[in-house]
Order: C-alpha cells, then structure tokens, then sequence
C-alpha cells in the first residue's frame, strides 16, 4: 500500500505523544486552543485544563474545509487566547496545537503563553508550513516556518529543545494530490475519468518513490514544524 502523503496527522500525534510523556507527572498543563479535547488523552499523567474562544461551531462561513459539527462542551475556560483568566506562572507545560494559523496574532499568544509558563516550563506547538484554507473565517495565515519559532521563541525568553519538520516536499504534493478528485467534483462539479485516476496514481507512486529517496527537500515545503521549547530560568 503506497501511503505517501497520507501520515501528516499520524507523524504528528506521534511526536506530540512522545513529546508529552517529557513533562513529569502530576504537571499542570494548558492546552490552548484545545478545540475538542484532542490531545487530553495523552495527558492522564498531567493536570489537564483545556481553553478555547469557543466560537468555530463547525461550519464557520461554509467557505474552504470545515469539520461540519465542533463540540466544544468540555472546556474548562472559554477566553481570547490572548487574555486567558490564569495567574501569572501558573502552569507547568502549554500546549498549542494547530493553533497559529487561526490567531489574528500568534505574537500576542507567545507573550500570554510566557505570562502563563513558570520559568522552566514547557512549551509545545504545532502549526502548519503550508495548509489549504480552514475553519474560515477563523484562518489568518498559511503557515509558519522554522525561522518563525527560531526568532520569536528566542526572543521570548525561550530555550529551543526541538524543532521537527512533519513531512516533505513529496509527502506535501502527493496529499494535495489525493484531494484533487473530491475538490474537482465540488469545485468543478467534474468527476476523474479512469486515466484520470490511473494517472493520479502513477504521480503517487513516483512521489513516493522520490519521498523513500528524500535528502531534504523539507527545506522547500512540508506538512508544519513541531516545536518543543522551555522557559527561561
């Protein structure tokens, strides 16, 4: 089975769930931007407490991709990521996963996220590199490089841990790819003929085959950057 382009998510719940483990037991963690509690099943060892806006319901403006239903019933805070009701150094860890590119100013987030951080803490964020527009009209940008973290998590205050790169060049392609046949019919209303399909799937095999073979071209594109960093003593 050729599954190029199909492991974003998988490599990405993957990292954050080794990642997660680092943050010693009984920690007090905030998942901000929590959404539907994704990520608390990899947080039993911790104090969990999960923030968001609340206000995607799941169909926004019915522009771009949407999730259709959003349950959004078991936050424990309902705030602007920017302003949340905690004391200052009041948890241990944060997390923010594919959270940036919906925040008018992510800048803003990295300063409340310092606000909130005891010195040493964890700090632990995903965001795209690239992404096709989501959750519209909660989407503000297409995605944050390693340079983005490398400067303004260093200039926060931050040690860098880890930056890992999901994906590559190939991977990227080749995921657009397997979204062409649904976003053709909706688009424009055509379905792929059987060569259509055929030729698809050769591009898949040779995009996997170039991505077994990959030296690097993450540097051009990928799936997003998963980051790890701590505060400053």
């Amino acid at each position: 089975m050729n599954s190029v382009g199909k492991r974003n998510q998988e490599s990405r719940d993957e990292w954050l769930e080794k990642t997660i483990k680092l943050i010693p037991s009984g920690s007090r963690v905030l998942d901000a931007g929590a959404g539907e509690l994704k990520y608390k099943k990899y947080c039993t060892h911790l104090e969990y407490v999960a923030q968001d806006f609340a206000e995607y319901d799941g169909r926004g403006d019915e522009s771009g991709l949407q999730m259709g239903t959003w349950d959004q019933s078991k936050l424990d805070l309902v705030s602007d990521i920017t302003s949340i009701p905690q004391p200052d150094a009041s948890f241990d860890a944060i997390l923010c996963i594919e959270v940036f590119e919906h925040l008018p100013d992510p800048l803003a987030a990295i300063k409340e996220f310092t606000r909130l951080l005891k010195p040493g803490g964890h700090l632990i964020i995903t965001s795209p590199f690239s992404s096709i527009a989501h959750f519209a009209p909660y989407y503000y940008y297409t995605g944050f490089s390693k340079y983005f973290y490398l400067t303004h998590l260093e200039n926060s205050g931050y040690n860098i841990a880890e930056i890992a790169v999901n994906g590559n060049y190939f991977e990227y392609l080749a995921q657009e790819l397997r979204r062409v046949k649904s976003i053709g019919k909706k688009f424009a209303n055509i379905r792929a003929s059987f060569i259509e399909h055929l030729a698809i799937q050769l591009l898949l095999l040779m995009l996997g085959r170039l991505s077994r073979h990959d030296t690097g071209s993450s540097e051009l594109l990928h799936f997003g950057c998963q980051v790890h960093a701590t505060k400053q003593l």
